[in-house]
């Protein structure tokens, strides 16, 4: 009885774990898409990956695109940019990008995102600090 228990626990822990896993990849995905959009100067591509909060904001993509090229030059212009360690706390995924600005400098990026009620994720932030820089 206890080895079928432990089994059911197990096989519950793995899928909660997988799932997990999948909506790191989802987010992952979304980052990765609006990073591309940059890349393109696609400035509707890239703000459709932004939470509704964020659109408030900034009510047009070309007023979202002006912020991210004076604000985060590093997110929209970079040589290299490489995921690092993620967390999720419910419908809420935080994750780490390690990024390569054109000038060489190193630079740490914390995207947050948030599943919306159609089941995707959408950025509802950034915060960006310059490697080695304490907050």
């Amino acid at each position: 009885m206890r080895i079928a228990a432990l089994v059911v626990a197990l096989t519950i822990a793995l899928s909660l774990l997988a799932a997990r896993a999948g909506d790191v990849t989802a987010a992952q995905s979304v980052i990765r898409a609006q990073e591309q959009a940059f890349v393109r100067d696609d400035a509707t591509a890239a703000y459709s990956y932004a939470a509704p909060a964020i659109k408030e904001i900034f009510p047009a993509p070309d007023i979202f695109m002006s912020m991210v090229q004076n604000g985060y030059a590093p997110v929209y212009r970079h040589k290299s940019f490489e995921f690092g360690g993620s967390k999720t706390d419910g419908d809420w995924i935080a994750q780490r990008v390690h990024i390569i600005d054109a000038n060489g400098e190193a630079w740490e990026a914390l995207y947050t995102l948030e599943q919306q009620p159609d089941g995707s994720y959408k950025i509802t932030g950034c915060s960006l600090l310059k490697a080695g820089q304490s907050v």
